[in-house]
């Protein structure tokens, strides 16, 4: 049976970690995860000839179906991953960033940014590079605010340098130091240095990069450090945990050609991107083991701890996405299922499934600690949980078969047209699928809401309690 868990002592203002930041961010990633399920839904609409806004410019589908990946990558996962890393990083290293008034300047600053993309995006003025739509005059300022938030996190890093870090600070450092090289690898470098395939084989790189070196780092660290401090139990191997970050930095940067199979880019590069990429699962295997041997150490937390579970299903699908990419990076599967919806599938479950469930978990388990009072509902969270799963797992598996089926018909050359006749079921399921996660993500939005709100009576009846003239 589920119990919420009595919450810590209100955070107080000398501890290292900036509560307030950290919820900040928190409650930007639950925005941003609104605006992109919605953005999402609407573009699904477009292929089921249903789209709500027919005729308006500023909200055509292709600008919309911009403003869901944008907010997927800079909104909804970075102000997530922001939040983790301002609370892990002055919790492992005992000292606080290098300025809190900088932090929230650069937290106001990247957020302005972020609106600003949308805003431009919707306007018309787009970036030609997938994954980097953002336009051009705002990318000096993205970059510089990344920089400043990598500088202000790796200054406790460095001081506590006397001592060992513990994994989640090696997967953060590293995340700090690749994130503004892959930034700006990918939105300055094809843009204005390299134009044709060489442009294409360097954005191919930046796309898996953007996953790899930014995403996947972040949320490796967060479970790392929430998995044992959740469960009250040590993680089962230090040294698997090195092993696969050492991995990770050295078969990731390599896996970006398996993007374009097929295409005009060398084949050595093609190549090598399939060795580095299935090179990077084998790998991968020892931080899925390892946070399920963690979990072995008690599996009825799975029950009776809500992050657990969140954390469960997000390494669940962490390795069912690396077991369906070690096999579609290979030339033979790419014959088929090559700019299907089989991609869009495997994109939707890791991101989504894997890494929003993982900072889910967070936002669970931190934010009441920092209210001071326990979650609202765990009825409303079992409904987040399973609408949620549920909706993820059939847009995986509908997506997946849909791909095979347009590859084939593709591949038999069959008039286009028959393929997305065809494609039609498979795209109402999907429709479907996002309502589902659209109702389950409504349901989380609503019980931290009313976290926050019990929080707000706890604290101004404890404030009336208080005798005459007492100071808090």
């Amino acid at each position: 049976m589920e119990v919420a868990q009595a919450p810590s002592p209100s955070p107080t203002d000398n501890q290292p970690v900036d509560h307030a930041l950290v919820t900040a961010y928190f409650v930007a990633f639950l925005g941003y995860l609104i605006v992109t399920l919605l953005a999402g839904l609407s573009y699904s609409l477009q292929f089921l000839q249903k789209y709500p806004f027919p005729g308006v410019e500023l909200l055509s589908p292709g600008r919309v179906r911009m403003v869901h990946t944008m907010s997927v990558a800079y909104g909804m996962l970075a102000s997530g991953l922001f939040g983790i890393v301002s609370y892990i990083v002055p919790k492992l290293t005992g000292f606080p960033v290098l300025s809190r008034k900088l932090a929230w300047w650069l937290y106001g600053i990247y957020n302005a940014a972020v609106l600003a993309t949308v805003a431009m995006i919707l306007g018309g003025h787009a970036q030609g590079l997938e994954w980097a739509e953002t336009p051009k005059i705002l990318d000096p300022f993205i970059a510089l605010t990344v920089v400043g938030i990598v500088v202000n996190n790796i200054t406790p890093i460095w001081r506590a340098r006397a001592e060992p870090y513990y994994v989640s600070l090696w997967y953060i450092l590293a995340a700090l130091i690749w994130t503004p090289l892959v930034y700006v690898f990918g939105n300055f470098l094809p843009e204005y240095v390299f134009g044709g395939t060489a442009g294409a084989a360097i954005s191919s790189m930046y796309i898996h990069d953007l996953v790899g070196l930014f995403v996947t780092p972040l949320g490796i660290a967060s479970v790392y450090y929430l998995l044992p401090v959740a469960m009250r139990v040590p993680l089962y191997s230090h040294a698997l945990s090195i092993i696969g970050f050492w991995g990770l930095a050295f078969f990731y940067p390599l896996n970006s050609a398996h993007h374009y199979l097929y295409s005009p880019i060398p084949m050595w590069a093609q190549y090598a991107s399939i060795v580095a990429s299935i090179g990077v699962h084998v790998v991968v295997y020892t931080v899925v083991f390892n946070i399920f041997a963690t979990l072995a150490s008690d599996w009825k937390q799975l029950v009776t701890n809500f992050p657990v579970r969140w954390i469960f299903m997000g390494t669940l699908a962490y390795l069912i996405t690396c077991i369906q990419c070690a096999v579609q990076v290979t030339l033979a599967a790419q014959e088929i299922i090559h700019f299907t919806d089989w991609v869009v599938g495997h994109a939707h479950f890791v991101l989504f499934g894997t890494f929003t469930f993982w900072i889910t978990a967070w936002v669970y388990w931190l934010l009441p600690r920092i209210w001071g009072t326990p979650i609202y509902s765990l009825s409303l969270g079992r409904w987040h949980f399973w609408l949620a799963t549920l909706g993820i797992c059939i847009m995986q598996i509908d997506l997946l078969a849909a791909g095979v089926m347009q590859g084939y018909l593709w591949k038999s050359l069959a008039p286009f047209i028959d393929s997305v006749r065809a494609s039609m079921p498979f795209w109402w399921t999907r429709t479907f699928s996002g309502i589902l996660i659209l109702v389950g993500e409504s349901c989380f939005i609503l019980n931290i809401y009313l976290t926050w709100q019990a929080s707000r009576e706890r604290r101004a009846a404890a404030a009336n309690l208080q005798p005459s003239g007492a100071t808090s």
